[in-house]
Order: C-alpha cells, then structure tokens, then sequence
C-alpha cells in the first residue's frame, strides 16, 4: 500500500536536496581526476623532452636547439642545462594550472654522456 504525504513526513524533498549536495561534488572529484591525469600526463612529455634535450647537448647541438625541443613538446615549459663532469645534463620545469586555483610544479631532468653519438 502507498504511502501518503501525510506519512512521510520531512522525508520528502530530501533525495533532491542530497542530489544537489552530492553533484557538485561528484563533478569537482571528476575535475580534479581528470586534472591528474593531464598533470601525469604532461610530466611524461617533460620527461622525454628533457631527455632529447640531453642527448641533443650531448652531441654537441646549441643549448638554443635543446630548449626549442622541449618548448615545441610542452607548451610553456622552460629549462636549464648544466655539465657535470662528463655528463650534461637537463631539467625542464613547468607550472601546470589544474582549473584557475591549483598550480602543480613540474620537473624532469636527464642526462646525457657528453660528445656521444
């Protein structure tokens, strides 16, 4: 037998009032999930393109060369080389934006040995 309105008292109206509690927040998890994956994703890039950095310094290429490379791989990333001993290494960096509030740093070094093929 239903149930009348009577009998259900303050109970009704509530499921919609957990719906607008819970979506907003359902879709920022998702947002910052989604941010996560885009962050991991571009410090994978990072990563390659500060070893193709290292490997083009290694052959002898211009630092200007290496640091078009990882330019022209992540948008807005800079870097910095350096030689250590008989290594010469690079670390590109970027400040990722995850919506307009979080600001994730971003690094990745490499090296490579210096005057290799």
């Amino acid at each position: 037998m239903p149930r009348s309105s009577r009998e259900l008292g303050g109970a009704r109206g509530s499921v919609a009032a957990e719906r607008a509690v819970a979506l907003p927040a359902a879709l920022i998890a998702i947002a910052f999930g989604v941010g996560a994956l885009a962050a991991a994703a571009t410090q994978v890039s990072l990563q390659d393109a500060a070893a193709d950095a290292a490997r083009l310094l290694g052959r002898g290429e211009t630092s200007a060369r290496a640091a078009a490379v990882i330019r022209d791989a992540v948008d807005g990333a800079s870097s910095a080389s350096r030689s250590a001993g008989d290594l010469v290494c690079v670390t590109a960096s970027l400040d990722m934006r995850i919506g307009r509030l979080i600001s994730v740093p971003l690094s990745a070094s490499s090296c490579a040995l210096a005057g290799g093929l």
